[in-house]
């Protein structure tokens, strides 16, 4: 059964296969993990120091990425907006060590991002010194990234019928760089692009569809448990989105490696696989 399975669906059984190799939940729930403690953080210290108008678009990319409504949207733009002046609070609490720090710590969400990238495509890990610089301008690129996705979404104020396919365009063209970089540049761009359509387009919908159920549940959560209760909402999101992010990365992969993907977009054998600059 095993092997007429593979005959007729190889696709399906080699993404499978492949997915167990990887440890799709461990991976997307280390990611998750290292997103929240970490990049969350850099988020709110770069919005403390960042001019009026980008802290507003911060506050409403993450307003369009969970859905946020009610208390929990007030409680978003009181943290980065805050009152009075905005951002002396956030500048007080961080200072210019606390910020390199949390600058610091957030690679470590780049490092989970690096190593789901090399799980995806079978590669080993890349040393520190051809990867540190990578890190920090994934996280820089994100950051950016997220502060114009609300006014990519809103179609540059002419609404969604060009925002949507703007933020589509946007999401595909960001993962796919993501995993150049991620990777050292070892895989040639065509294989990779599979998974940046994947990904970009899964998360476009999963986000596009966040205001269904992320803000009722949020809302629920802060008014039942406070605080602790919005982590966890948040938290579990923030997994969803990892999971999904992974299985389309993977599949990604598998996908360039089948024979007929493979001829068309020259994915490159095991031992066709470039080095790393500068090994």
């Amino acid at each position: 059964m095993r092997n007429r399975a593979e005959t007729r669906f190889p696709v399906i059984t080699h993404l499978l296969s492949h997915l167990i190799n990887v440890n799709v939940l461990d991976s997307a729930t280390r990611l998750a993990a290292q997103t929240f403690l970490t990049a969350v953080p850099l988020l709110f210290v770069v919005a403390s120091v960042a001019p009026p108008s980008m802290r507003d678009q911060f506050v409403r990319s993450l307003h369009d990425t969970f859905g946020l409504s009610g208390s929990a949207n007030a409680e978003l733009a009181k943290v980065v907006q805050g009152t009075g002046d905005p951002s002396d609070e956030l500048r007080q609490t961080t200072g210019a060590v606390g910020g390199f720090m949390v600058l610091i710590s957030a690679t470590a969400c780049s490092r989970a991002m690096q190593r789901l990238c090399e799980r995806a495509w079978s590669m080993p890990k890349a040393g520190a010194r051809v990867a540190a610089w990578r890190w920090i301008a994934w996280l820089a690129t994100w950051l950016l990234m997220f502060g114009v996705q609300g006014t990519l979404r809103n179609g540059f104020g002419l609404g969604l019928w060009l925002g949507v396919p703007l933020l589509l365009i946007t999401q595909t063209g960001i993962w796919w760089w993501t995993q150049h970089l991620l990777l050292a540049g070892r895989v040639p761009w065509l294989p990779l692009l599979p998974g940046a359509l994947l990904t970009g387009t899964a998360l476009s919908v999963l986000t596009s569809s966040a205001s269904l159920y992320v803000p009722r549940a949020l809302n629920h959560s802060l008014d039942k448990y406070g605080s602790l209760g919005a982590v966890f909402t948040l938290l579990s999101w923030l997994i969803t989105l990892c999971v999904v992010a992974t299985l389309c990365i993977t599949a990604g992969a598998v996908i360039a490696r089948e024979p007929w993907a493979a001829r068309r977009l020259g994915t490159p054998g095991p031992s066709e696989t470039q080095p790393v600059p500068g090994d």
